[in-house]
């Protein structure tokens, strides 16, 4: 419900933050971010023993910069890294600018 608040909403747009929730605006159904939330409980949180709060954060932002981003393929993404799939996006993009 506080995800389709209207106060949210106007400043995710105010940042020009693309909204990312069904069509119904339930943000449950949003099978991409529900998938990374899995893979972060399965392979981060549910294996590590956690002092608190912020080595938890430090450990989980280290598994998304480190492995996530770098070396984890996706399907999705025709089975290349997150880092992979971005650097061919910009690279056809600035193609296109350029011709």
């Amino acid at each position: 419900m506080q995800y389709a608040a209207s106060e949210y909403a106007k400043l995710l747009q105010q940042a020009d933050v693309e909204i990312s929730m069904s069509e119904t605006g339930d943000p449950t159904q949003n099978g991409y971010v529900e998938r990374l939330w899995r893979t972060i409980k399965e392979e981060k949180v549910d294996l590590s023993d956690y002092q608190n709060f912020r080595e938890a954060y430090q450990n989980i932002e280290r598994f998304l910069n480190e492995v996530y981003m770098y070396k984890r393929i996706h399907s999705a993404l025709g089975y290349q890294t997150p880092v992979e799939f971005e650097n061919a996006w910009f690279n056809r993009t600035m193609c296109e600018i350029v011709n």
